[in-house]
């Protein structure tokens, strides 16, 4: 019952996120100034903490490799979402990119979350934080192209859902404590900068680097989950298979999507169908 709570939650937080990225998207030239003066854009920072509010629920409920993969939905509804208020219909390639992006997402979530939910150990904490934190600096200096810093963007939302799992579970269990505060700390500290990654990753345009942090931040936290919280695939070495052609499925949809965004912000470039 966990599971299907889980599951709920995550595609009610992905609609949240992808209504918000549609709004930002928007207003994506305005200045900091501007935005702030904007009803529109504070609906969307509205949409995201709700979204965020939702991903934090659904991390109680279930192990991080069952609720990342949801965040690929995020893209996947901002297409048509994106393409209603526009008024525009929604491409072969988008609704291709849809296609295997779902199937990918079906594979993956059929196999995983075997274990229950799981907590990082104070040592695994520290680790992790020193990890990321070497990962996120040799990125950052690569950030010129927009790919690296929307890589690191998703490392960091990553890293910080897999710690959030780990506050809100000793928050109905044992309590927080100090481990716990430095835990909150460092969810904040990652949040922003992954919201900063992203958006430096968007003077590249939108479609590659969103791809790109959406693959990021799943398999972020499917690599931690997998290797720090003793989550398993379902099925043994032909579920590892199936699992990695999910994946496989579900990046080759992104990458679809991202290419149809391209095709969208230029035109007259010829899609070759």
């Amino acid at each position: 019952m966990g599971v299907v709570v889980a599951v709920l939650l995550c595609v009610t937080s992905a609609v949240a996120y992808a209504a918000a990225a549609v709004l930002q998207e928007r207003v994506a030239e305005k200045h900091l100034g501007t935005l702030l003066r904007l009803p529109v854009w504070w609906a969307a920072i509205a949409l995201n903490g709700l979204g965020a509010l939702l991903h934090v629920g659904a991390l109680r409920f279930g192990p991080l490799s069952l609720v990342q993969p949801f965040g690929v939905l995020t893209l996947v509804l901002a297409v048509p979402m994106g393409a209603v208020l526009a008024r525009r219909a929604v491409t072969h390639i988008e609704w291709h990119g849809i296609a295997m992006t779902v199937l990918g997402l079906g594979g993956i979530l059929a196999l995983a979350g075997s274990a229950g939910v799981g907590v990082l150990s104070g040592a695994q904490l520290i680790g992790l934080l020193l990890i990321t934190a070497a990962a996120l600096t040799a990125l950052g200096a690569w950030s010129a192209s927009g790919l690296w810093a929307a890589a690191a963007g998703g490392i960091a939302f990553g890293v910080s859902s897999a710690l959030t799992q780990t506050v809100v579970v000793n928050l109905t269990g044992d309590g927080i404590g100090i481990l716990g505060i430095v835990t909150v700390v460092a969810i904040a500290v990652l949040a922003c900068a992954g919201l900063l990654f992203s958006q430096r990753s968007y003077r590249d345009g939108l479609g590659a680097p969103l791809a790109v942090g959406t693959l990021a931040n799943p398999v972020a936290a499917a690599a931690i989950g997998l290797i720090l919280l003793g989550e398993r695939v379902a099925g043994g070495s032909v579920g590892a298979v199936v699992a990695a052609c999910s994946a496989l499925a579900a990046a080759l949809g992104v990458i679809l999507l991202a290419r149809a965004r391209v095709v969208s912000d230029h035109p007259l470039v010829s899609t070759g169908g």
